[in-house]
């Protein structure tokens, strides 16, 4: 069921009943910056409940999705369908609301409560005409983000950082008045899930998603929610290798390169948050030394610091394991690209990789958030790693041995059966072929029982 045509036909059969429907939000911001959006919301005014409840029966399945709240949809469409309401704090979490419908409210009232003024824009479904109470027309020409009602802004906290991914994916600045207000609101009640939603919009949508952080650095709000990335801000690194400045530079300049690749990984979600975090464990391992600046184990040190950013944020144990893999392993490859390191070296790598692809990329994004042009040097070395993933590729593909093929020949299950194992991995990885991999396995597990003095080591 297309959106756009049901809310025409749901406007005029509202029409026949007196009332007035409107596309709202993001949909007409979209409209008047000439950008496509399929998330289509309309508002109804000026019918009982009961009156739209009819109507939407007589188009198919109605669902209510906060009947309280005034909200509906038909099954098999995408079409959010609202009624006009007022909402008021009753307490200090984000559900937090006493929701009043108010048929009659009209549309500036209606439209109060939203976040800012290029959201609380709204256009007849039936004439086309716009509807713009505080001037969001304006300040979208201006590119700013500016908030309509401080008190009712205030009421919810998310708003802060809505403020901030809408800053980063539509590259508006927010207007002073509300970033000072966004620095006294308190962000603590927030559910996780709510905050990387945000996030994960910023981080997959926009062209340049450090400008979410930066943003949040600016009214003093990465303190709850980011605090690993601001011992980063005024962190120093090595100007022969990093002329963009401190840690936190770095950061985002990787984040922003890390954009420009996502299209391209087999995580996009998992490769961004990889950039966020790569370099969180500079923070426990800067030093200087004769002069120099020296960030030794900051990979690995960064592992437990990233698990605890990422765990604030989400308890997706799968992204977890794939960025924590990221951090281990994010400077291997162009350090050993520029070693010309061989293929048995390389297999393993790639091999301990969650996704060596997306490791390459990250790579790619590391040395391009520099703040120096490494193109030239880094395109020998994405050559190199390249070619290596094919080989790695093509090595994982052939045929090798398994737990089945060790038992066939005599090697039965037991305590010693993974070191077995991780043996003929490690002949896989040497591209040793299935036949001569099973032989020198077998004699291997032979030598490894006779060497622990034991004959029964089957698992009970």
């Amino acid at each position: 069921m297309d959106s756009l045509d049901t809310a025409k036909k749901i406007a005029a059969q509202v029409l026949k009943a007196g009332g007035k429907t409107y596309f709202v939000g993001g949909y007409v911001r979209d409209l008047i910056m000439g950008r496509n959006n399929d998330d289509i919301d309309i508002e109804v005014h000026g019918i009982a409940p009961e009156t739209l409840e009819t109507i939407l029966d007589s188009m198919g399945d109605r669902i209510e999705i906060g009947k309280s709240f005034g909200i509906y949809s038909l099954k098999g469409c995408s079409l959010d369908i609202a009624m006009p309401r007022t909402e008021t704090a009753v307490g200090s979490g984000h559900r937090d609301f006493r929701v009043l419908v108010d048929p009659h409210l009209g549309p500036e009232k209606a439209a109060e409560r939203r976040d800012f003024t290029m959201n609380a824009l709204m256009q007849d479904v039936m004439t086309g005409e716009i509807t713009d109470p505080f001037g969001g027309i304006r300040d979208i020409e201006r590119r700013i983000i500016r908030h309509i009602n401080p008190v009712k802004f205030a009421e919810d906290p998310l708003r802060v950082m809505r403020a901030a991914q809408f800053s980063a994916r539509l590259g508006f600045s927010v207007a002073p008045e509300t970033l000072d207000l966004m620095s006294r609101m308190d962000l603590k009640t927030l559910a996780k899930e709510r905050v990387f939603d945000e996030l994960r919009k910023a981080l997959l949508h926009a062209d340049r998603p450090s400008v979410f952080f930066e943003i949040l650095r600016k009214c003093s709000q990465l303190d709850f929610w980011f605090p690993e990335l601001i011992p980063l801000i005024d962190l120093p690194q090595d100007p022969s290798f990093h002329p963009e400045g401190s840690v936190w530079n770095h950061t985002m300049l990787v984040t922003d390169e890390a954009a420009k690749l996502r299209d391209k990984a087999e995580n996009p979600l998992g490769l961004m948050l990889s950039a966020v975090t790569h370099d969180l464990g500079k923070a426990v391992t800067t030093e200087e030394r004769d002069g120099h600046i020296h960030t030794y184990n900051h990979d690995i040190e960064g592992i437990p610091i990233a698990e605890t950013f990422l765990r604030r944020l989400t308890s997706d144990k799968a992204l977890i394991r794939y960025v924590l893999s990221m951090v281990e392993l994010h400077m291997r490859p162009n350090l050993m690209a520029s070693q010309r390191s061989g293929v048995k070296a390389m297999n393993r790598l790639f091999d301990s990789s969650e996704s060596p692809g997306d490791l390459i990329l990250m790579a790619r994004a590391d040395c391009l958030g520099c703040g120096r042009d490494l193109r030239a040097s880094f395109a020998r070395n994405s050559a190199f790693l390249d070619e290596h993933l094919k080989i790695f590729r093509e090595v994982m593909a052939k045929p090798y041995v398994t737990g089945q093929d060790l038992v066939a020949a005599g090697i039965e299950p037991g305590t010693d059966f993974k070191e077995i194992l991780e043996y003929a991995h490690k002949l896989r990885l040497a591209d040793i072929d299935k036949g001569s991999a099973l032989k020198q396995t077998v004699a291997y597990a032979q030598k490894l029982r006779k060497d622990n003095g034991s004959c029964n080591h089957e698992i009970s």
